[in-house]
């Protein structure tokens, strides 16, 4: 087993590269987060990015495709169907689901709703389908009246819990959450519950960094399992742990974002463990994806592009850095969901080869594979590419 060694796998959240065949089920057909996103704004400047590759996963004006590109390149099909957080890092974990995740479009049923307010003790707001944003806006002065959480979800399996932090503490806010968690089971065993506290005034709402996520368990072991039960650190930084339940973690760090995200992976990469660091960069998705803000989400690419650099430098010479994404948030659509696309994935490490053309994978959970190969363990989900990359 190579035990001098870390893999470092930063989820780019819902960079997607371009529609997957079945987006059309799913009502995605022309989606592309990283094409649509870079036409919108009139090219993207992303030159570390570019010489690794990713100009060669799809057409992104101002990315063309590298000549000789640094790193190892492909983009991968998601098996699981859906196309929310919680799948996709699953299944680059390696769990391939085998049905959706339920979604609630119409708002939750009474039996949910009913012993969900007798729990917490109070009425709710909402119970729709809406944007976060727009719904704190519609009823957070109302909220602000009554103490009464505001209760939405979205085309994704979540209940979120909205509230003013000066209204209902933050600890009150997650034991809701909890008490939502514990509910929503069998049929209605959605994703994730999300707590969305926020703060401010009417007309100036403003959600803070404390959000939480309460994912459910994971249905068997995934990778992460597989590396701690080898004396393995896992690492996990942004909301990896929410995703994962806690299951397989050795240790999780907080973020603020996508800049401290990218902050707190250097000083885990500069520690003295062997094993794998695991991150997420939500600021793609929540702040710009779901926003409509192709301008944004431009800014956010290019500033984590500015990185790059700083994330290899300090690669050592057996870690291996994987890039890629759990979905896609295209900003140019109409809707404001996740879609269903392709997502890239870039391999690149000092003991790695520059330029293998990785295709397209057929399944995220190759990374999962990947993984375990790479401390000379085996997984039985996925398709290692490490014998392909590995110099």
């Amino acid at each position: 087993m190579q035990l001098n060694r870390k893999v470092i796998i930063i989820v780019l959240d819902s960079v997607g590269v371009g529609e997957l065949p079945d987006a059309g089920h799913y009502g995605d057909s022309g989606s592309n987060t990283l094409g649509n996103c870079s036409r919108a704004v009139g090219g993207l400047k992303m030159p570390n990015l570019e010489q690794m590759g990713l100009g060669r996963l799809t057409e992104i004006q101002g990315v063309p495709p590298a000549d000789n590109p640094t790193a190892c390149y492909g983009k991968m099909t998601e098996l699981s169907p859906g196309k929310d957080t919680t799948t996709g890092h699953w299944e680059i974990a390696g769990i391939v689901l085998d049905r959706p995740f339920p979604v609630f479009p119409g708002g939750f049923p009474p039996e949910i709703i009913e012993p969900f307010k007798q729990n917490i003790g109070r009425d709710i707001l909402g119970n729709k389908a809406a944007s976060g944003t727009a719904i704190i806006d519609e009823l957070g002065a109302i909220h602000m009246q009554t103490g009464s959480p505001i209760i939405y979800t979205s085309a994704d399996s979540v209940f979120q819990i909205a509230a003013h932090e000066d209204v209902v503490p933050l600890e009150e806010l997650y034991r809701m959450c909890r008490t939502a968690r514990e509910l929503l089971t069998g049929k209605y065993a959605v994703g994730r519950v999300i707590a969305r506290p926020f703060i401010g005034s009417p007309g100036s709402f403003k959600r803070t960094a404390n959000r939480h996520d309460y994912s459910l368990i994971p249905p068997r072991p995934t990778v992460l399992n597989l590396l701690l039960d080898n004396g393995l650190t896992v690492a996990a930084v942004g909301k990896i742990k929410d995703i994962f339940a806690g299951q397989g973690i050795s240790s999780s760090a907080h973020i603020n974002g996508n800049m401290d995200g990218v902050d707190k992976t250097l000083a885990l990469m500069r520690e003295d463990f062997s094993g794998l660091i695991f991150t997420n960069l939500v600021d793609f998705d929540q702040l710009y994806g779901h926003r409509n803000d192709p301008r944004g989400y431009a800014g956010a690419l290019e500033e984590f592009d500015r990185r790059v650099p700083e994330i290899m430098s300090a690669l050592r010479p057996a870690d291996v850095l994987i890039l890629t994404a759990d979905h896609g948030c295209d900003p140019t659509t109409a809707g404001t969901d996740h879609s269903r696309e392709y997502v890239p994935l870039l391999v690149a490490g000092p003991g790695i080869k520059k330029g293998v053309d990785l295709g397209i994978r057929t399944g995220f959970s190759d990374v999962a594979a990947s993984v375990a190969r790479l401390f000379g363990l085996s997984f039985d989900t996925g398709e290692e590419f490490v014998t392909a990359v590995a110099q």
